[in-house]
């Protein structure tokens, strides 16, 4: 229940169910690379209860009267009807029931990307009504499939020790890219982010670092989030009057790294508000490897520990302004050639080769063995 064509963990995975069958995707958005077809959702239908009785359902943990309550999801599955699979893919946790209850029988692939329950935990609605529901999910469901997976090893551990069931890590990241590094300005250096402009990423913090900088550029491709671009505005409003931090437009998943090329420094520095947010490691830490930049960001321990261990950059000691601006000041011409210089040396070991390699022992295993 996502624009799949915006999503790219979702895309690299239909790339490898594409080689092995005729590939039927549900969501929103138009029909995504590798699909056979695609049975679009109307984008306005939610993936969570959202009438009175919903909210009401969630409120009083009738999780099992509620789980397909959202109109998106019912719209779903009224366009899947009575068709048969042999295989499905559910896109986290809150398409478990829909993906159980079109499979009659056949296996399912449970991709629960981050910790489901705390996915916006941040958030007190979400933490007391939808958390709870992504918890019982999780509890019912998990342990009936055939396969389940994750970002990172720390969460997959986690999914082991709460769930009982084994958990596989499939990373965020994307395809190698022949790409090399570009050279560098010893006058400015420029640094570079994309993503969505959700609040509690703190993007606010990297332009107030970069405002403080005179050295530096900073450039954001961002997504609007679902606050109706509320959070996008208030970073303009930040940021007006500068000319060295500029807004873009955002840019298709397989465009990314070659745009991302023509700068130096991938930054991106969010605070542990949950689980996901302390374990972070995202499409854009591999999209700035491909690009061949160097990497400025907090010490969220699996990009900090890659950021270190492969001398890609610099580490803020924590999360706030003070501590990113002095980690920003770390970063000269020369060190920032260094960082670009180790992203290329990393780019095949950070990219998806062995991630395909995991998804296509899963969906093998699945099947029953080649077809």
């Amino acid at each position: 229940m996502s624009p799949l064509t915006r999503d790219a963990r979702v895309l690299r995975q239909l790339g490898v169910l594409a080689q092995h069958g005729e590939v039927t995707s549900v969501g929103y958005g138009p029909t995504p690379e590798g699909a056979t077809r695609h049975l679009r959702v109307d984008d306005q239908a939610p993936s969570l209860p959202r009438s009175v009785p919903g909210v009401v359902g969630l409120a009083l943990r009738r999780h099992q009267r509620v789980e397909l309550a959202a109109g998106g999801l019912r719209q779903a599955r009224a366009l899947i009807g009575t068709e048969r699979f042999d295989l499905v893919v559910a896109n986290d946790a809150r398409a478990l029931p829909l993906a159980f209850s079109v499979a009659q029988g056949a296996p399912v692939w449970a991709d629960m990307h981050e910790w489901a329950a705390e996915e916006f935990s941040h958030v007190f609605t979400w933490r007391t009504l939808v958390g709870p529901l992504m918890d019982d999910l999780c509890r019912r469901y998990l342990p009936r499939s055939g396969a389940v997976t994750t970002v990172c090893e720390p969460l997959a551990r986690r999914y082991t020790e709460v769930y009982g069931v084994p958990c596989e890590v499939v990373r965020n990241a994307g395809p190698f890219r022949e790409l090399a590094p570009t050279d560098v300005d010893d006058g400015m250096l420029r640094l570079v982010h994309s993503g969505a402009a959700i609040r509690g990423r703190n993007l606010e913090m990297l332009i107030r670092s970069t405002l403080a900088l005179p050295q530096f550029t900073l450039d954001l491709y961002l997504v609007p989030a679902a606050d109706g671009g509320r959070y996008l505005r208030e970073l303009h409003e930040l940021a007006q009057g500068s000319d060295r931090v500029r807004f873009h437009d955002p840019v298709p998943p397989d465009a990314l790294p070659a745009t991302l090329n023509a700068y130096d420094v991938g930054v991106f520095c969010m605070p542990p508000i949950n689980i996901n947010a302390e374990f972070a490691l995202p499409n854009k830490f591999f999209d700035f490897v491909q690009a061949r930049l160097a990497q400025a960001v907090g010490p969220s321990p699996e990009m900090a520990r890659l950021v270190r261990g492969l001398d890609l950059g610099v580490v803020a000691e924590d999360f706030t302004e003070d501590a990113f601006t002095a980690a920003l000041r770390r970063l000269d011409p020369d060190r920032v050639r260094a960082g670009k210089k180790a992203a290329d040396a990393q780019a095949h070991a950070l990219s998806d080769e062995t991630d395909r390699t995991v998804m296509a022992d899963i969906v093998g295993r699945l099947l029953g063995g080649p077809r």
